[in-house]
This record gives C-alpha cells, structure tokens and sequence, in this order.
C-alpha cells in the first residue's frame, strides 16, 4: 500500500538536494515543500492528540486507583508485543502523556494549541518548570516565534521566561500596554555572539550586524531589519541611530541604542530624540509612533523608573546577558519566579 506522506517527505528531501537549475522549477518546488510542511502538521496533530487522549485515560484510571503504576509497565510491555518496532510507548513516555494531559487539562487557552506543537517540545517544557505560567508562555512563545528544538532549548537555558516582559513587567513598560509591552524583553540573551570581556560599543555593534538572524530571533519574528546607523538629519546636524527595525505585529519603527556600560538617565534624551526625528521624518502616516529601546549591559531598575517618569515617548530600558546564566543561578531566579505566582 502508497504511503503519500512517506512520498512528499522524500521528495521534499530530494528537493532540496537538488540545487542546479532550480530557477525554472520554482513554482512546483514550492507546491511539493508546501505539501510536505502540511503533511508534516497533520502527522504532528494526531500523534499529539493521541498522547493527549491516552493522557487523559492514564490520568483517570490512576486518579481513581483502577490501575496501580504496575498497570502501565504491563500496558507499555503489551504494545511492544504487539507494534513490534513502533515507538514512543514506553513506561516513562507514558507517564509523560499523562503529565502533558494533567499539566493543560484545565487550561483553556493553551489545551487546543497543545496539539500544534511537536511532542519533542511539548517534554523540553514540561521538564523545564512546573510552574503552569512559565510552561504557558514556553508553549504559546514557541508557537507564535516558530522556535526549532534547538532554539527552545536555548530559550530555556537563558530564562525566556524570567526575560519576558509578558511575565514580568517592571516600570520601563509600565507607560506601554500589556500587549505592547509583551513583545519586548526585560533582558536579551546575546551569548551567541561570544563577545569578550571589556568589549566596546563597536565590537557589539559589529557582532549583532553578522549574527543578525540569531539576533532577530531573540528579538522575535516580527521584527524586521530596516538599517545600521541609521541617518538623521535634525536642522544642519547630523546623526545616527544605532540599529532600526520595524515591528509588523505592532506596525511601529523600533530604535535601539546601545550602551555596554550600566544604564545612566541622560541616556533617555538622546533616545528620546532619536524617536522624535524618526516620527517626524522618516515615520509614514499609517505607523503607530515609534518605539526607543535601549539596550545596555546592566540597570537599577529603581533608576529606570525616576528616569521615564516624566518621558511622554514610548521607550524601553533592556538589559543585555553576554553569558548564559548558570543552572543554579536559573533555578534561584525561577523560585523566586513561583513565590510571586503564589
């Protein structure tokens, strides 16, 4: 019997491997990786379903105390006598199923995205945090940033969550709304860049220009370059921004300023400025106002509030992490996470 799946992935597959000549065979190209992401989708959703539905039938007969953890290593041993060589039916699997369903089960916001998401993540965030808000956000940030298996887990070992200002909201977004604000970070994980210590403003610079996608996809896929050291010219002076995007979702110019020192309030003026020349100038009629980020290597947040207080332009204070923190250090930072969620 044809397996079509099996076919549009091994196409897909040869697809790719085929390089020359690709001009002419575009269109049919695209057809066939359109084909294979939807079969991929497909395939993903019911393999997550069914772990959700034997979740929920796992879950209620342990609850009720039918089936003792016995139960399920001969149920585990039972599907491997009969699908010899089908996978993902293991004891611990099976356990996993019935964490994934226990852990959404009431949720009605993530429950019907759950099965969006492939199986591999969905064990990468449940064994990450057992905090329904930290998973809630890892999921929903997942699916809404297409985040790799790779990308997740670098996510995860810098503390997405902990950065979001989705979570945690402090008085640098407090004059932003929370839609707004949760497309921004307290804090940016650029560890990716390698930068050594004592580095400059340039060597920052410099770094994010050639890792740009890397750094997008910490900032978030909505976000699109526009230029580096952006032009602006204010009456007879010139200046410069250091980098400029455009936010789609939030249809808004976003500039960023960045400093390796530890914040200073006249840092606002100058971004502040930045924004209005923008607004004036270079912002088209249908653009919402534009968005000032700075980005230095640390901050007192106590500092960042006196200084925005009496900023009427919306602008962000966001630190940058060069490392990534430490496993006991993440850990610290996420109880102190759950006292607030208690």
């Amino acid at each position: 019997m044809s397996d079509p799946v099996g076919t549009l992935l091994r196409m897909g597959t040869l697809a790719k491997k085929r390089t020359g000549a690709v001009t002419q065979f575009n269109e049919v190209l695209t057809l066939i990786e359109r084909a294979q992401h939807r079969a991929y989708q497909a395939v993903n959703s019911e393999l997550v379903g069914l772990y959700w539905q034997l979740g929920e039938y796992l879950s209620r007969k342990l609850e009720s105390a039918e089936w003792g953890d016995g139960v399920v290593d001969e149920l585990a041993s039972e599907v491997a006598r009969r699908y010899p060589g089908l996978r993902g039916f293991t004891r611990s699997n099976l356990f996993r199923m019935r964490q994934f369903f226990e852990a959404y089960r009431g949720n009605q916001k993530v429950a019907p995205l759950a099965r969006q998401l492939p199986w591999t993540l969905h064990v990468m965030i449940l064994g990450h945090s057992p905090e329904m808000q930290v998973r809630e956000f890892y999921l929903l940030t997942a699916l809404n940033q297409r985040w790799s298996k790779r990308e997740l887990a670098r996510q995860l070992a810098s503390g997405a969550a902990l950065r979001s200002g989705a979570l945690k909201p402090v008085s640098s977004t407090a004059k932003l709304s929370p839609a707004v604000a949760s497309e921004f970070k307290n804090s940016y994980s650029l560890e990716f860049l390698g930068l050594r210590e004592g580095h400059s403003e340039k060597d920052l610079h410099s770094s994010l220009l050639n890792d740009l996608g890397r750094f997008i996809s910490e900032l978030g896929r909505d976000f699109c370059f526009v230029g580096s050291e952006y032009p602006l010219q204010v009456g007879n002076q010139d200046f410069a921004v250091d980098l400029v995007f455009f936010h789609r979702g939030l249809q808004c110019l976003v500039a960023f300023e960045l400093k390796v020192g530890r914040f200073e309030p006249e840092f606002i003026g100058k971004l502040s400025f930045y924004a209005e020349a923008l607004d004036r100038n270079v912002r088209k009629p249908h653009e919402r106002p534009t968005i000032g980020v700075l980005l230095c290597a640390g901050k007192d947040d106590e500092v960042v509030e006196y200084a925005l207080a009496r900023t009427t332009s919306p602008t962000l204070v966001a630190e940058y992490q060069s490392m990534l923190p430490s496993k006991t250090v993440l850990k610290d930072k996420l109880r102190e996470l759950y006292t607030q969620f208690a």
